[in-house]
């Protein structure tokens, strides 16, 4: 008789409302991912590891170029950004990557379509030896419309992070004689002054202009 009263009672008290509570949670959760899913962008397979998961604005920023003129966030509004994080003493990476992109420039302007509003933009993390005539004159190496800037330490450090770029100046040989390392991916910035996209190395001139194409393509 007790045994049948103890069954009796655990039928009673079982948790039935938090087991439906539960399913319907459940139920509910699996709606939203479907939905979420559903209206999430669809990356291509090219753009995988290139096109990041949303557009992510630039903050104001004010820098110089390599005529001494100043250069703001307005100035990436409008044209689409290849940007990339440098200096004019480095001895490989960055004249093989400014060589990519003068390629990469002259294919897009080239290409059918509105593909001419795109600007390369390189950014010294080497403000104490890259002054505008340097720069400029460096610069002239590769395309006369290339565009370098750069600004302070603390002005640049905060622009770079905006990138998730890194950069560090290594000891010094002797005085005046060191490296900058550095990030080597390029950047894709948008016309509302947006990172959309970046390049990692190593850099191919027809990979990345196919790939920018196939951004311009969704629409971003």
């Amino acid at each position: 008789m007790e045994e049948n009263r103890q069954r009796t009672t655990m039928k009673k008290t079982f948790p039935i409302g938090t087991v439906v509570l539960f399913v319907a949670l459940l139920s509910v959760v699996l709606i939203v991912i479907g939905l979420v899913s559903s209206f999430a962008p669809k990356i291509p397979q090219e753009l995988t590891g290139v096109l990041r998961p949303a557009p992510r604005p630039l903050q104001p920023f004010i820098f110089k170029d390599q005529a001494g003129k100043l250069y703001t966030l307005a100035d990436l509004e409008g044209k689409w950004t290849l940007l990339f994080f440098g200096y004019t003493y480095c001895p490989d990476v960055c004249p093989t990557t400014l060589n990519v992109l003068t390629s990469v420039s002259e294919q897009l302007k080239a290409s059918p379509g509105s593909n001419k509003d795109v600007q390369v933009v390189f950014v010294s993390v080497d403000p104490q030896r890259d002054k505008p005539k340097v720069f400029a004159k460096y610069l002239s190496y590769f395309q006369d419309d290339f565009i370098g800037i750069t600004a302070g330490q603390d002005k640049i450090r905060a622009f770079a992070d905006q990138f998730g770029a890194m950069f560090f100046k290594e000891q010094e040989v002797d005085p005046g004689n060191y490296l900058m390392a550095h990030t080597s991916s390029i950047f894709l910035v948008n016309s509302v002054a947006e990172i959309v996209a970046s390049f990692s190395p190593p850099h191919e001139p027809d990979t990345i202009a196919s790939q920018y194409l196939a951004i311009r393509g969704l629409g971003l």
